[in-house]
């Protein structure tokens, strides 16, 4: 029985390319539609109190939250690729390995980082731009975020992992359950409780609690390669390696991203609290399309690693070419409306008027890289599903920290305020160009290298 719900899981692999694409795709859209609104949730809530400075305070920990995701992609990401590989290959007892693995190595991870946080939050709080008037919302907001650490990173790396076996659907439902508890808290400890910053950060702990719950109950009553056994984790330590080879690239894409928004956050507190609070309003509004690109190319990344455990270069082609196709037309349309609403995008969190004003400018700047960004996501994940995991991590270091950072100096310099949102549309044009390439390149190489091994 076992191994037939196995095999039933993995048909999902060899499906026509199209249909195989949604069946992996179209679920990750709606995580990702759903972690959007979950992500949203906090800002809009706490804009009911009036006060823009807890909303810059919330902004200024993102990259607190950056790095918590990033850790958890390490994890989710890399074993997610390495158990759809294993089994392209046939190998179900490798990939239950790298299953437990993952589970044991997130919740250990998850300790140490709340004990880092809450023991050097006073430096990190300075670190991170925190002035007097934020300092004391800031510092809730992050060591209950801290304490919660654990449970953060073990549902978002569970929801990524069993995606690497075909099984689509206790993931997406955990993401609703955390979604609709964190909706449900929020107003409850925001606005009920009077809580401000800390329920909106309780909230999000409680809910991914909830997730964990869901997950355990769905495998404790479905035969899956999901396994929270310790065992197999002990005996397949030594291919941690591999796991954060894999998903390293986009583990390092949120930590320089955090680094990012840490020194956006330094430049803009030089033009008031409220400039900080714009750029948070506008980057709420505009990570809708981004999230759907890279959702989208994440969803199908297990479908690139089983085709490549197979050898099959074929359907990887067919994949990419359909997958431009597919956030391209995320890009043109997404953007067009977020630049022609931008202005009620940006009052869903912000009620101060010059405020709003300031961060639509923010967003239409924003949005010029939204068309064309899919295609950094579909060579970011092909690298990774092919295991050419040191050019992934070089264009994730590229786009977010070597152009990035100094981009953010450069155009604040030359523009002012104006120039850091625009620091990160150069920064999106010149990686996308140079992925392309990479990918070309990467591709023509993988598919020599099947060939010599099928003709050996």
């Amino acid at each position: 029985m076992g191994k037939e719900k196995t095999m039933q899981n993995q048909e999902i692999f060899k499906r026509p390319v199209w249909k195989a694409i949604f069946s992996m795709g179209i679920p990750s859209l709606i995580s990702v539609l759903v972690m959007i609104i979950y992500n949203m949730a906090d800002m809009y809530f706490i804009g009911f109190l009036n006060d823009y400075t807890q909303v810059a305070a919330v902004s200024l920990i993102m990259p607190v939250f950056s790095i918590m995701t990033a850790v958890s992609m390490l994890l989710g990401n890399g074993g997610c690729t390495l158990i759809a590989q294993a089994l392209g290959a046939g190998e179900k007892k490798r990939a239950r390995s790298y299953m437990s693995l993952c589970i044991w190595t997130a919740i250990l991870l998850g300790v140490i980082i709340a004990g880092l946080i809450i023991v050097f939050s006073n430096p990190l709080l300075k670190f991170l731009g925190t002035n007097e008037e934020m300092w004391q919302y800031a510092r809730n907001y992050m060591l209950i975020l801290a304490v919660g650490s654990p449970a953060m990173l073990l549902n978002y790396t569970i929801a990524c992992l069993v995606r690497g076996e075909g099984v689509i659907k206790p993931g997406l439902i955990a993401n609703f359950v955390s979604t609709g508890m964190n909706i449900l808290w929020d107003p409850v400890l925001i606005l009920g409780v009077k809580m401000g910053v800390s329920g909106a950060a309780l909230a999000t702990v409680l809910s991914n609690v909830i997730g964990i719950v869901y997950l355990i109950w769905y495998k404790m009553h479905h035969e899956m390669i999901l396994t929270f056994n310790p065992k197999p984790a002990r005996e397949s330590v030594r291919h941690l390696g591999r796991v954060f080879a894999l998903g390293f690239p986009n583990a390092i894409s949120n930590i320089l991203n955090g680094f990012a928004s840490t020194f956006s956050n330094q430049l803009l507190v030089l033009y008031g609290t409220s400039a900080v609070a714009a750029m948070a309003a506008a980057g709420k509004a505009t990570m809708i399309v981004g999230l759907l690109q890279m959702g989208l190319c994440m969803g199908v990344q297990p479908l690139m690693a089983y085709y490549y455990g197979a050898g099959d270069m074929r359907r990887i082609k067919e994949v990419v070419m359909k997958l431009f196709i597919l956030t391209l037309g995320i890009g043109v349309v997404f953007g067009a409306v977020g630049m022609l609403g931008s202005k009620a995008l940006v009052g869903l969190f912000i009620r101060d008027l010059e405020v709003v004003e300031l961060g639509q400018k923010i967003v239409c700047i924003q949005l010029l890289s939204a068309p064309f960004a899919g295609i950094y996501y579909i060579g970011q994940n092909f690298m990774q599903a092919t295991g050419s995991a040191l050019m992934a991590t070089i264009t994730s270091v590229l786009r977010q920290g070597v152009l990035l950072i100094p981009l953010l100096y450069i155009m604040n310099a030359i523009m002012k305020m104006m120039g850091i949102p625009t620091a990160h549309v150069i920064a999106d044009f010149i990686s996308i160009v140079v992925t392309s390439v990479l990918t070309v390149i990467i591709y023509k190489k993988v598919k020599n290298q099947l060939k010599q091994k099928r003709e050996a």
